[in-house]
Protein backbone atom coordinates (compact mmCIF):
# COMPACT_ATOMS: atom_id res chain seq x y z
CA UNK A 1 0.00 0.00 0.00
CA UNK A 2 1.25 3.46 -0.89
CA UNK A 3 2.28 5.94 1.80
CA UNK A 4 0.28 9.07 0.98
CA UNK A 5 1.43 12.65 1.58
CA UNK A 6 -1.23 15.35 1.21
CA UNK A 7 -0.27 19.00 0.81
CA UNK A 8 -3.04 21.61 0.87
CA UNK A 9 -1.97 24.94 -0.58
CA UNK A 10 0.69 24.86 -3.27
CA UNK A 11 2.37 28.19 -2.65
CA UNK A 12 5.97 28.61 -1.57
CA UNK A 13 5.74 26.58 1.64
CA UNK A 14 3.53 23.93 0.08
CA UNK A 15 5.91 23.35 -2.82
CA UNK A 16 8.92 23.23 -0.49
CA UNK A 17 7.17 20.66 1.73
CA UNK A 18 6.12 18.60 -1.30
CA UNK A 19 9.69 18.45 -2.56
CA UNK A 20 11.19 17.77 0.87
CA UNK A 21 8.77 15.05 2.01
CA UNK A 22 7.52 13.71 -1.33
CA UNK A 23 10.23 11.32 -2.57
CA UNK A 24 9.12 7.70 -2.33
CA UNK A 25 5.54 8.62 -1.46
CA UNK A 26 2.31 9.10 -3.34
CA UNK A 27 2.01 12.86 -3.29
CA UNK A 28 -1.38 14.58 -3.42
CA UNK A 29 -1.29 18.35 -3.90
CA UNK A 30 -4.42 20.44 -3.50
CA UNK A 31 -5.19 24.09 -4.10
CA UNK A 32 -8.07 26.43 -4.96
CA UNK A 33 -6.20 27.78 -8.00
CA UNK A 34 -6.55 25.11 -10.68
CA UNK A 35 -4.04 26.63 -13.10
CA UNK A 36 -1.32 26.94 -10.49
CA UNK A 37 -2.10 23.45 -9.27
CA UNK A 38 -1.64 21.89 -12.69
CA UNK A 39 1.54 23.86 -13.29
CA UNK A 40 3.14 22.71 -10.04
CA UNK A 41 1.98 19.12 -10.57
CA UNK A 42 3.63 19.09 -14.00
CA UNK A 43 6.87 20.47 -12.54
CA UNK A 44 6.90 17.82 -9.81
CA UNK A 45 6.20 15.04 -12.30
CA UNK A 46 9.10 16.22 -14.49
CA UNK A 47 11.34 15.91 -11.45
CA UNK A 48 10.29 12.33 -10.79
CA UNK A 49 7.61 12.71 -8.12
CA UNK A 50 4.48 10.54 -8.15
CA UNK A 51 1.85 13.26 -7.86
CA UNK A 52 -1.91 13.68 -8.12
CA UNK A 53 -3.44 17.16 -8.32
CA UNK A 54 -6.82 17.84 -6.74
CA UNK A 55 -8.61 21.19 -6.72
CA UNK A 56 -10.11 22.01 -3.33
CA UNK A 57 -11.97 24.78 -1.54
CA UNK A 58 -11.05 24.43 2.12
CA UNK A 59 -13.99 26.63 3.15
CA UNK A 60 -16.36 23.93 1.87
CA UNK A 61 -16.48 20.75 4.00
CA UNK A 62 -17.84 18.77 1.04
CA UNK A 63 -14.88 19.79 -1.10
CA UNK A 64 -12.46 18.79 1.68
CA UNK A 65 -14.27 15.45 2.01
CA UNK A 66 -13.79 14.84 -1.72
CA UNK A 67 -10.07 15.49 -1.32
CA UNK A 68 -9.88 13.13 1.65
CA UNK A 69 -11.70 10.41 -0.27
CA UNK A 70 -9.36 10.83 -3.23
CA UNK A 71 -6.33 10.51 -0.94
CA UNK A 72 -7.78 7.46 0.82
CA UNK A 73 -8.20 5.68 -2.51
CA UNK A 74 -4.45 6.01 -3.15
CA UNK A 75 -3.15 4.41 0.02
CA UNK A 76 -2.54 5.05 3.73
CA UNK A 77 -2.32 8.65 4.89
CA UNK A 78 1.08 9.18 6.48
CA UNK A 79 1.44 12.96 6.46
CA UNK A 80 -0.95 15.86 5.98
CA UNK A 81 0.56 19.33 5.61
CA UNK A 82 -2.05 22.07 5.61
CA UNK A 83 -0.58 25.29 4.23
CA UNK A 84 -3.65 26.68 2.41
CA UNK A 85 -4.56 30.19 3.45
CA UNK A 86 -4.75 33.86 2.55
CA UNK A 87 -2.85 36.78 4.04
CA UNK A 88 -4.07 40.24 5.12
CA UNK A 89 -3.41 41.99 1.78
CA UNK A 90 -5.11 39.25 -0.23
CA UNK A 91 -8.68 39.27 1.09
CA UNK A 92 -11.30 40.90 3.30
CA UNK A 93 -11.38 40.31 7.05
CA UNK A 94 -14.32 37.95 6.66
CA UNK A 95 -12.59 35.97 3.90
CA UNK A 96 -9.39 35.64 5.94
CA UNK A 97 -11.38 34.12 8.81
CA UNK A 98 -13.34 31.87 6.45
CA UNK A 99 -10.25 30.47 4.73
CA UNK A 100 -7.61 30.53 7.45
CA UNK A 101 -9.73 29.76 10.52
CA UNK A 102 -12.68 27.67 9.31
CA UNK A 103 -10.66 26.08 6.51
CA UNK A 104 -8.16 24.60 8.95
CA UNK A 105 -10.97 23.13 11.03
CA UNK A 106 -12.56 21.59 7.94
CA UNK A 107 -9.26 19.98 6.93
CA UNK A 108 -8.58 18.53 10.38
CA UNK A 109 -12.11 17.15 10.61
CA UNK A 110 -12.14 15.85 7.04
CA UNK A 111 -8.89 13.93 7.37
CA UNK A 112 -9.36 12.57 10.90
CA UNK A 113 -11.06 9.39 9.61
CA UNK A 114 -7.94 8.69 7.50
CA UNK A 115 -5.55 8.99 10.44
CA UNK A 116 -3.89 5.82 11.64
CA UNK A 117 -0.89 4.66 13.62
CA UNK A 118 1.97 7.03 12.82
CA UNK A 119 -0.04 9.56 10.78
CA UNK A 120 1.01 13.17 11.37
CA UNK A 121 -0.89 16.36 10.50
CA UNK A 122 1.04 19.64 10.41
CA UNK A 123 -0.93 22.89 10.14
CA UNK A 124 0.76 26.13 9.19
CA UNK A 125 -0.30 28.89 11.59
CA UNK A 126 1.74 32.09 12.10
CA UNK A 127 3.62 34.01 14.75
CA UNK A 128 0.80 36.56 14.25
CA UNK A 129 -1.33 34.28 16.40
CA UNK A 130 0.72 35.30 19.43
CA UNK A 131 -0.39 38.91 19.09
CA UNK A 132 -4.09 38.28 18.52
CA UNK A 133 -5.19 40.23 21.59
CA UNK A 134 -7.88 37.67 22.44
CA UNK A 135 -8.92 37.41 26.07
CA UNK A 136 -8.52 34.13 27.94
CA UNK A 137 -12.31 33.73 27.91
CA UNK A 138 -12.43 34.20 24.14
CA UNK A 139 -9.59 31.76 23.62
CA UNK A 140 -11.31 29.08 25.69
CA UNK A 141 -14.53 29.53 23.75
CA UNK A 142 -12.75 29.47 20.39
CA UNK A 143 -10.74 26.40 21.36
CA UNK A 144 -13.76 24.31 22.36
CA UNK A 145 -16.73 25.48 20.27
CA UNK A 146 -18.08 23.58 17.26
CA UNK A 147 -16.72 24.88 13.97
CA UNK A 148 -20.01 26.45 12.93
CA UNK A 149 -20.06 28.60 16.09
CA UNK A 150 -16.61 30.17 15.73
CA UNK A 151 -17.73 33.22 13.76
CA UNK A 152 -20.61 33.78 16.17
CA UNK A 153 -18.18 33.86 19.10
CA UNK A 154 -16.13 36.54 17.36
CA UNK A 155 -19.22 38.66 16.77
CA UNK A 156 -19.27 41.63 14.43
CA UNK A 157 -16.34 41.90 12.05
CA UNK A 158 -17.00 45.58 11.31
CA UNK A 159 -14.19 46.79 13.56
CA UNK A 160 -11.66 44.19 12.41
CA UNK A 161 -9.05 45.17 9.86
CA UNK A 162 -7.43 42.51 7.69
CA UNK A 163 -4.38 42.23 9.92
CA UNK A 164 -6.43 41.71 13.06
CA UNK A 165 -8.52 39.00 11.43
CA UNK A 166 -5.35 37.22 10.33
CA UNK A 167 -3.92 37.28 13.87
CA UNK A 168 -7.17 35.90 15.25
CA UNK A 169 -7.44 33.19 12.60
CA UNK A 170 -3.91 31.98 13.28
CA UNK A 171 -4.41 31.98 17.05
CA UNK A 172 -7.51 29.87 16.56
CA UNK A 173 -5.43 27.49 14.41
CA UNK A 174 -3.01 27.04 17.31
CA UNK A 175 -5.84 26.50 19.78
CA UNK A 176 -7.71 24.03 17.60
CA UNK A 177 -4.58 21.96 17.02
CA UNK A 178 -4.20 21.67 20.79
CA UNK A 179 -7.78 20.43 21.06
CA UNK A 180 -7.33 18.02 18.13
CA UNK A 181 -4.46 16.18 19.83
CA UNK A 182 -6.77 13.85 21.78
CA UNK A 183 -8.98 12.61 18.92
CA UNK A 184 -5.98 12.22 16.64
CA UNK A 185 -4.06 10.50 19.41
CA UNK A 186 -6.90 8.03 19.89
CA UNK A 187 -6.15 6.83 16.36
CA UNK A 188 -2.39 6.62 16.96
CA UNK A 189 -1.79 9.89 15.13
CA UNK A 190 -0.26 13.25 15.99
CA UNK A 191 -1.23 16.82 15.08
CA UNK A 192 0.94 19.92 15.46
CA UNK A 193 1.14 23.48 14.18
CA UNK A 194 4.03 25.60 12.98
CA UNK A 195 4.07 29.36 13.35
CA UNK A 196 6.41 30.87 10.76
CA UNK A 197 7.83 34.34 11.04
CA UNK A 198 8.54 36.50 8.01
CA UNK A 199 9.22 34.04 5.21
CA UNK A 200 10.36 34.78 1.66
CA UNK A 201 7.49 33.22 -0.24
CA UNK A 202 5.28 34.95 -2.84
CA UNK A 203 2.71 35.57 -0.10
CA UNK A 204 5.31 36.80 2.35
CA UNK A 205 6.86 39.15 -0.19
CA UNK A 206 3.42 40.55 -1.02
CA UNK A 207 2.88 41.38 2.64
CA UNK A 208 6.24 43.16 2.78
CA UNK A 209 5.54 45.12 -0.40
CA UNK A 210 1.85 45.94 0.07
CA UNK A 211 1.35 45.69 3.83
CA UNK A 212 3.13 47.46 6.67
CA UNK A 213 6.70 47.48 5.41
CA UNK A 214 7.85 49.45 8.46
CA UNK A 215 6.41 46.92 10.93
CA UNK A 216 7.90 44.03 8.95
CA UNK A 217 11.32 45.67 8.95
CA UNK A 218 11.08 46.37 12.67
CA UNK A 219 10.41 42.69 13.30
CA UNK A 220 13.34 41.66 11.12
CA UNK A 221 15.60 44.12 12.91
CA UNK A 222 14.80 42.62 16.31
CA UNK A 223 15.16 39.02 15.17
CA UNK A 224 17.79 36.93 16.92
CA UNK A 225 18.54 35.38 13.53
CA UNK A 226 19.28 38.39 11.29
CA UNK A 227 17.75 37.22 8.02
CA UNK A 228 14.40 36.58 6.42
CA UNK A 229 13.18 32.99 6.59
CA UNK A 230 12.90 30.65 3.62
CA UNK A 231 10.25 28.15 2.60
CA UNK A 232 12.91 25.47 3.09
CA UNK A 233 13.24 26.50 6.76
CA UNK A 234 9.57 25.63 7.19
CA UNK A 235 9.85 22.41 5.16
CA UNK A 236 12.75 21.29 7.38
CA UNK A 237 10.64 21.83 10.49
CA UNK A 238 7.71 19.97 8.94
CA UNK A 239 10.03 17.10 7.98
CA UNK A 240 11.20 16.73 11.58
CA UNK A 241 7.72 17.01 13.09
CA UNK A 242 6.41 14.36 10.68
CA UNK A 243 9.27 11.97 11.47
CA UNK A 244 9.62 9.32 14.21
CA UNK A 245 12.19 11.61 15.83
CA UNK A 246 9.27 13.81 16.92
CA UNK A 247 7.02 10.94 18.01
CA UNK A 248 6.44 12.50 21.47
CA UNK A 249 5.42 15.89 20.05
CA UNK A 250 1.72 16.61 19.54
CA UNK A 251 -0.95 19.17 20.34
CA UNK A 252 1.47 22.09 20.33
CA UNK A 253 2.86 24.91 18.23
CA UNK A 254 6.45 25.25 17.00
CA UNK A 255 7.61 28.80 16.32
CA UNK A 256 9.93 29.05 13.32
CA UNK A 257 10.34 32.80 13.37
CA UNK A 258 14.01 33.55 13.93
CA UNK A 259 13.25 34.57 17.52
CA UNK A 260 10.96 37.50 16.71
CA UNK A 261 8.20 36.44 19.11
CA UNK A 262 10.76 35.97 21.87
CA UNK A 263 12.12 39.44 21.18
CA UNK A 264 8.68 41.03 21.29
CA UNK A 265 7.67 39.52 24.61
CA UNK A 266 10.53 37.70 26.29
CA UNK A 267 12.97 40.56 25.88
CA UNK A 268 10.44 43.36 26.36
CA UNK A 269 11.01 44.89 22.93
CA UNK A 270 7.38 45.82 22.36
CA UNK A 271 5.61 46.70 19.16
CA UNK A 272 2.68 48.16 21.04
CA UNK A 273 1.20 44.67 21.20
CA UNK A 274 -0.04 42.43 23.97
CA UNK A 275 0.87 38.77 24.26
CA UNK A 276 -1.85 36.13 24.26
Amino acid sequence: MNDVLVITGIGGMGVACARRLGPGRQLVIADFDGEKLEREAAALERDGYSVVAHQVDVTDPASVAELANSAAALGALRTLVHTAGVSPTMASAARVLEVDMLGTDHVLAGFLPLAGQGTVAVCIASMAGYISGLSSEQQHALATAPTDELLTILGSLDDLDFGASYCIAKRVNQLRVEQAAAPWGARGARVVSISPGIISTPMGRQEIEEGSREAMQQQLDMSAVPRIGTAEDIASAVDWLASPAASFVTGCDLRVDGGVTAAIFGLGLGLGLKPV
